[in-house]
């Protein structure tokens, strides 16, 4: 198909369809307006995000402890990304196809990514500890429950099973991030938040800051788990939702917006950070 048949085809003057630009547009500013939040903003928003995600762990327990059925309880945890898209408030591992996105179209830095990512990820770990103490000390009956649940993850040996499953936690969060920035359905978005709960939670994909929560449920249940050995599994499973989310999602995306990424870094000042400037 010749170039100017394909601009035929959208209003735009790129070879790529009208949707994609506008989803690309989204990203883009969404993306550029979190790395320029204050960091006491970025934090309150990452501590909510760590405890909106602890309702999601809730649901998830009470329907494991009545059902013994993880898919079913994975449904379940879908209120805690539900909670997340309607609340505005983030995760970590979400933080990888917006931002990125900003920082090569030039609308945010790479200090200020280090920064967001930092700041989200300790909050998410803050709220989520203190949400789950709350939980546990209100629903003690789940001990056992949240006991075995962490086990699963925590007892897990490093192996190409355990990294896999970790890969796919990062791509499956990352692309229900790109689905919900692909439309302007609120009803579609919410599909892609309980998608994305089922597959997490349900299949027992190892993520980071979820089946943290779990862990440190279990640590205040009073179960035999330390923080040691819960930062042992931490490591290497943030390492590869990041290397899941960055590669199998994010770097792809990019490659198919590098027309659109050229043009916002044409229309870019050369420094981001002279353009908005760091708080």
């Amino acid at each position: 198909m010749s170039e100017e048949r394909r601009r035929e085809m959208g209003e735009s003057e790129l070879p790529v369809e009208d949707e994609l630009v506008e989803s690309f547009n989204r990203l883009v500013d969404e993306g550029g307006a979190r790395l320029q939040r204050r960091f006491s903003v970025m934090f309150a928003t990452g501590f909510l995000g760590g405890v909106e995600v602890g309702i999601g762990v809730v649901a998830y327990l009470a329907v494991l402890h009545e059902t013994h059925n993880h898919l079913l309880a994975g449904l379940a945890f879908s209120a805690g990304f539900i909670a997340l898209l309607l609340a505005k408030s983030e995760l970590f591992t979400e933080d990888f196809l917006v931002p990125i996105t900003a920082v090569a179209s030039r609308a945010g830095s790479v200090g200020q990514l280090g920064k967001l990512w930092g700041g989200t990820l300790m909050a998410n770990l803050l709220g989520g500890w203190l949400f789950m103490w709350v939980a546990m000390k209100a629903f003690p009956q789940w001990k056992e429950t949240v006991t075995t649940s962490a086990e699963h993850f925590v007892h897990a040996p490093i192996s190409l099973e355990t990294i896999c499953l970790a890969v796919l936690g990062g791509s499956t969060i990352t692309l229900m991030t790109r689905m919900q920035h692909g439309t302007d359905s609120e009803p579609a978005k919410i599909a892609a938040a309980i998608v994305g709960g089922f597959l997490l939670a349900g299949l027992q994909l190892f993520h980071s800051i979820l089946d943290s929560l779990l862990i440190f449920g279990a640590i205040h249940a009073g179960a035999e788990i330390s923080y040691v050995q819960w930062l042992g599994w931490f490591g290497y499973t943030l390492l590869f939702n990041i290397l899941g989310g960055l590669l199998l999602v994010t770097s792809l995306r990019l490659l198919r917006t590098r027309d659109l990424i050229q043009k916002r870094r044409r229309e870019s000042p050369e420094d981001p950070d002279a353009a908005h400037g760091e708080e």
